[in-house]
Formats: C-alpha cells, structure tokens, sequence
C-alpha cells in the first residue's frame, strides 16, 4: 500500500501532518511533507486524534468541463483552453464530516473529482516543469448549488458555501494515470460517476502549467481537475462518497444548515 500522508488534530487542539500506519496510528512528522517534513518519535493513537483536510491551502483552484462527457450533459462543449474558477479555502472540510446545504439554494449537487496537491512554488512554468510540482493526489468533491450557479452567470456564490469542498482523506505520492474515479450516493451498489482520470481533457501537467501562467500556486495549494458525467442533486440526509483507486474514500454527509 503507498505512504499515506494525514493531517490530524489531536485531543488538546494541536494539528500535526503525519503518515498512517496500517494500525491507524500516525506516525508524526516535524514539518508538512512537501517542505521535507520527517517523521518524529511521536505517535498518535486512532482515539488521541481526529482526522483533517490533508491540508491548508491557501487557495483551491478548480476547473470546469474538463471531461467531454460532463460538458455536454451540462449542455455545452469542451473549452479550447482550461476553464478555472477559485474555491475559497473557508469551503474545505474533511472526510466523515458535514456538508451543509444552504437555505439559499433548492439544487445541490455532488461533483467527485480528482485533486492535485502542490508541492513547491509554481510561476510560469511549462507542462514538463509542472508535472514535478504535483507533490501528491487526493479526493475532492466539488459541491456546487446549482440554481445559484445558472440564476448568477458565473460561479463563486455556487462554489463557495462554507463546507462545498470535502477533500481527503489523505494525500499519495503517487497515482496510476488509468486510475478510475467512482461516486456512490447513499447505500446504491451502482456509482452515479464512473470515469477513468486520464479521459480528462486537459491533464494534471498541462493544467498546472495553465494556472501558474495566471496566478502563482504555492506550496500546499489544492488543484481540482474536474468532474465527469453523471452530476447529480444531493438532498439533506445523504451519504455521499467518491473513490479513486490507489487513493481510498472521501465520504460525506448532507444536513441542513
């Protein structure tokens, strides 16, 4: 099983990035890993800590219609170049947490996705020099009210509701580029999504090379690559979980806010 990297917080409020034991214990680390963090004699327990987003961003930057199939269910065809839009960081939330439905929208729905963790400061670079910017891969889920997004004409106010962007549950260093996304919602067998992450449009490399062209990307900095086919509403009481393989499950639950 590949090295998986946590963000924890334990009983007394301290956060902590470590890696996962098969035991569930996290083995701490003096430092997030992108900036070389090892590992240190302290080991946190399953019951001494709860588990956080794999980390803290200071932006999360997404991009839309970036799967043929999901353009065109969304009535519209694959742009020329990647389409980006910012998610506020204040939207994050973990695994096993709550996804709260906003009384200003009737539609809300769920966008599993793959995410790009960012390792090292990216300005201007090309494809080839990105790819090695990527540090590691995790899950989001790119929830969006969708009423707001079509009443508005742009998408801010749809994408960033306090607690629309679930991501985790933890970060791997690596990923197989055929890996398949799946979205499952309450106790239906059959996933609502079901893609491979290479039938994107526009890759990981190409997509980070795209952004730092506009805006420079830290260390740190969450990168969502879009969603395929199969969107859907999400209604208060449901479970929603994405998986990618050779990543794990991100899964969520919808209430009222």
């Amino acid at each position: 099983m590949a090295q998986r990297f946590v963000r924890v917080q334990n009983l007394e409020g301290k956060i902590y990035y470590g890696l996962l034991q098969l035991s569930l214990n996290v083995q701490v680390l003096d430092a997030p890993p992108w900036l070389q963090g090892q590992p240190t004699d302290l080991i946190l327990k399953p019951e001494n800590y709860q588990i956080l987003t794999p980390c803290a961003p200071s932006k999360v930057v997404a991009i839309g219609k970036n799967y043929a199939d999901h353009a065109q269910e969304m009535g519209s065809t694959v742009p020329n170049e990647p389409l980006i839009f910012l998610k506020p960081p204040t939207s994050l939330i973990a695994t096993e947490t709550e996804i709260k439905y906003p009384p200003q929208s009737q539609r809300v729905d769920y966008e599993g996705e793959l995410a790009l963790v960012i390792g090292d400061r990216v300005c201007e670079c090309t494809p080839e020099e990105a790819q090695t910017k990527i540090w590691g891969y995790t899950i989001a889920n790119d929830v969006t009210a969708r009423d707001l997004q079509q009443k508005d004409g742009q998408w801010t106010r749809a994408k960033s509701f306090d607690t629309f962007c679930p991501l985790g549950p933890w970060i791997v260093r690596e990923l197989n580029p055929g890996a398949r996304l799946q979205t499952f919602l309450n106790d239906d067998a059959i996933p609502v999504q079901s893609a491979c992450i290479d039938q994107m449009v526009f890759s990981p490399d190409v997509i980070v090379s795209y952004i730092s062209e506009i805006m420079t990307l830290l260390p740190g900095d969450v990168v969502l690559t879009g969603t395929p086919f199969g969107v859907g509403q999400l209604h208060i009481g449901d479970r929603i979980r994405v998986e990618i393989e050779g990543i794990g499950r991100l899964e969520n639950t919808v209430i009222s806010r």
